[in-house]
């Protein structure tokens, strides 16, 4: 299973705004230099998701996008459903009727529902304000500077 690009975009641009709780709107323009996303995507993909209400758009001199509720009540599901539609990992798990021509044959038919199941828990649990926290870069060991008493230096 992988994430498309602008999905990926999204987390960002989501992660953005929850990171600044106190600023409530945020202009496409300013989310596309503060992210250094491409502007019209930024646009984009606000749209989309104002429109699955997962942020507000407000009109006018001073509107712009918010997060439709706060970041601790939106979740990763949420967010990745809002943008690439239903998760399913075969196309058996999905509720229209014939979405495979082998579906009465086969033999793990209903397999998949439990594994399904674990992924939309799994991704329901994420929230947005614990994407939005700022992890640690863990460096390669070759790139980690010992302390000079490490190295029998004096400081």
């Amino acid at each position: 299973m992988r994430l498309a690009r602008m999905t990926d975009y999204a987390v960002v641009v989501l992660c953005q705004m929850a990171r600044a709780p106190g600023r409530a709107v945020f202009t496409a323009p300013a989310l596309a230099e503060v992210t250094g996303l491409p502007l019209p995507s930024v646009s984009k993909l606000l749209k989309k998701l104002a429109h699955k209400e997962v942020v507000t758009a407000q009109r006018g001199a001073s509107g712009g996008y918010s997060l439709a509720r706060p970041a601790e009540q939106i979740t990763a599901r949420e967010i990745i459903v809002a943008l690439e539609g239903p998760l399913v990992l075969a196309a058996c798990v999905e509720e229209n009727e014939e979405s495979c021509s082998f579906e009465r044959s086969c033999p793990i038919r209903g397999h998949w529902d439990p594994v399904n199941g674990a992924i939309h828990d799994a991704l329901g649990k994420v929230t947005l304000a614990e994407m939005a926290e700022p992890r640690p870069v863990k460096l390669p060991a070759w790139a980690v500077v010992p302390e000079a008493s490490e190295i029998g230096m004096a400081k």
